[in-house]
């Protein structure tokens, strides 16, 4: 699962081969906040540096909440196990699944053990490096970009995505059109994204988080630039209607989209979801897709 920043929060690789621990200490650097404009190219290079060089803090921050096999699809808690928005559990057995964005295959991992064959890919090659420090047994590890899938038409049935991918790239219909081939006739893709409601506000778990700051209709990226100007991260806002918009434009039925209330067990702050702001407004947007 990826972590929403802002305001604070190809092909296949060769194999993966090393099991080395944790940690490597990041270089310090403050990186500049701005809002412009940010393509594909830059949006990639900056998202798989910052993923490279994260990956062992954010794992460390939230390692234990994601658990090593559970699929969480965003920061209120809400488990597949209880939502079950890729079917019922007992029919996952035997199915081919796609993760995207998969960091450390937590959900992968999950998957696994009901039976699944899933494939967990990400651009980082650091965050698999994760998977495989926890372990991969029953898991395929692919680094590649989600807008250039390295698999065939139709082989998969399900494809799923939790914060992976589609929050920071600057073509998610490219993305969902590949989603969209390499799964089979029927086949569902479910993803989860920071409500795009959270846009307007300030990225904070306090009461000054509670405030609208900024326009929701503002589509300006969100971007961290080093002293030269060179993107180092970036975000990428959609309206809701966008991104309905989208799923239809990569040719899939939007069956569901479910807005996940904040759990009365869930006492913990992540980046700028709350309890505080949890309970009163929307922090995750999952759509629930299916392919004709």
């Amino acid at each position: 699962m990826c972590d929403a920043r802002r305001g604070r929060v190809g092909r296949k690789s060769p194999q993966i081969s090393t099991r080395e621990p944790i940690i490597q200490e990041p270089e310090p650097f403050e990186p500049e906040a701005t809002r412009r404009e940010a393509g594909s190219g830059e949006s990639t290079r900056a998202n798989r540096g910052w993923w490279d060089r994260n990956a062992d803090e954010y794992q460390v921050e939230h390692g234990t909440f994601l658990g090593d096999d559970r699929f969480v699809w965003g920061p209120e808690g809400l488990d597949e196990i209880e939502a079950e928005l890729l079917g019922p559990m007992e029919e996952l057995a035997g199915k081919d699944v796609l993760e995207i964005g998969a960091g450390a295959a937590q959900c992968s991992r999950w998957l696994a053990a009901q039976g699944a064959r899933p494939v967990a890919l990400d651009l980082s090659h650091r965050q698999l490096q994760h998977a495989l420090r926890i372990g991969a047994k029953g898991v395929g590890l692919v680094e590649a970009d989600a807008g250039a899938l390295p698999f065939a038409d139709a082989s998969f049935d399900l494809a799923c995505s939790a914060y992976g991918a589609l929050p920071f790239v600057a073509d998610p219909v490219k993305v969902l059109r590949e989603v969209h081939r390499v799964l089979r006739p029927g086949g569902r893709f479910v993803f989860s994204v920071t409500h795009p409601i959270r846009w307007a506000f300030p990225d904070e778990p306090g009461p000054e988080g509670l405030t609208v700051a900024s326009s929701y209709f503002d589509r300006t990226p969100y971007v961290e630039q080093d002293d030269e100007g060179n993107a180092v991260y970036v975000e990428h806002h959609r309206t809701v209607g966008d991104r309905v918009r989208d799923v239809v434009a990569g040719g899939f039925r939007l069956v569901d989209l479910v807005e996940p209330q904040w759990p009365a067990w869930n006492t913990q702050e992540w980046g700028g979801w709350s309890p505080l702001r949890g309970n009163l407004i929307p922090g995750s947007a999952i759509f629930v897709c299916e392919r004709s």
